[in-house]
């Protein structure tokens, strides 16, 4: 079979592997139909993600059939269409015992610590599967796991339906999260420097957009607050100055800022702008077991994954997938990978 691989930081390859071995106990042979391009992926293949290790078979945003299943599966059968939930915990340390096996001291995602699903099959436990409809394409079903982030980081921001909400960064993360704010009621601002993407989170229901290289941030989000600052901060950028100014002179009294962006070096905060105005300032990484929650709103039609795949492409394109990933953000929001067989 083959898989993606990344070598070395920069080196890329279609690989070909042994097909996976029986199913053991607990576990499920699934052949991957759809995968998405994720920042997180395109980080590894230039070096840039500090959790990464190599070689390693990328991906994690994935969904596919199921082909084999082991002993003592029940969850699932063959022949169910299933999106993969990417996270993997001991179940034993202080984060897993309250509930929060998210960030385990010893926490391995797919494609980051351990190989991923740019693979035409894997074999994965049964408890990381979740079936979503069979007419759910299945490039539309590889979007579940984006969904899931944005549910964990509403739940860590506990956004609420009157509030304001600031999300920085309109890529495919900013517009979940987008979709997810406004299906309680909430209202949005969104920022970015790429108007295609600004158009995008307009068409998605955003009540204002804010393009930063032309617009005062400060300003825009004092007219959209009445002068009050925003409820909830959801920084998706990883741009140091754009949190340190959230922090500084963005948040309303008793705000929430919820930090997906992960850049290494240091900001630079206050203490007493935290504490005056009692801020909440939290973490939000990957998901918590929220896939049940989010194959829900897809029932509910909460959300709407249409609007966020702008390519499809066989996984033999992998290296132009990339290549338009970072260098021509204005043409790109999510990129999916089809696994068919020929």
């Amino acid at each position: 079979m083959k898989v993606i691989q990344v070598n070395k930081p920069g080196e890329i390859a279609i690989v070909e592997k042994p097909m996976p071995a029986e199913p053991g106990v607990g576990e499920v042979l699934v052949r991957i139909k759809a995968a998405g391009i994720c920042g997180s992926d395109v980080h590894i293949f230039h070096g840039k993600n500090p959790f990464a290790t190599y070689p390693r078979i990328l991906g994690h945003e994935a969904a596919g059939e199921v082909v084999k299943t082991g002993a003592g599966v029940t969850n699932v059968k063959v022949g169910d269409h299933v999106a993969i939930d990417n996270v993997f915990s001991c179940g034993q340390c202080h984060a897993c015992r309250i509930g929060r096996a998210n960030v385990c001291k010893s926490v391995k995602v797919l494609g980051v610590h351990i190989d991923g699903i740019f693979s035409e099959y894997v074999n994965l436990p049964a408890d990381h599967l979740y079936v979503v409809p069979v007419d759910l394409p299945w490039e539309l079903a590889a979007t579940l796991e984006p969904y899931a982030i944005a549910a964990e980081a509403m739940d860590r921001g506990a956004v609420q339906p009157d509030e304001s909400v600031l999300i920085c960064g309109a890529g495919p993360i900013g517009l979940v999260i987008l979709q997810a704010c406004k299906s309680i009621g909430a209202r949005v601002i969104i920022m970015d420097v790429v108007d295609s993407r600004l158009e995008k989170a307009k068409a998605m229901g955003a009540d204002a957009v804010v393009n930063t290289k032309r617009q005062d941030l400060e300003q825009a989000v004092m007219e959209f607050t009445d002068g009050e600052g925003i409820n909830v901060a959801m920084e998706a950028t990883g741009v140091i100055p754009v949190l340190e100014l959230i922090v500084a002179k963005l948040m309303s009294p008793a705000g929430k800022v919820v930090v997906l962006g992960f850049p290494v070096e240091p900001a630079k905060f206050s203490p007493a702008d935290i504490m005056k105005r009692e801020l909440d300032i939290k973490g939000s990484r990957l998901n918590n077991k929220k896939f049940p929650e989010v194959i829900q709103w897809l029932a509910d039609k909460r959300i709407d994954p249409t609007g966020l795949v702008s390519h499809v492409m066989p996984y033999a394109e992998v290296e132009r997938g990339m290549d338009l990933f970072s260098n021509h953000p204005e043409e790109v929001c999510k990129i999916i990978l089809t696994f068919d067989e020929k």
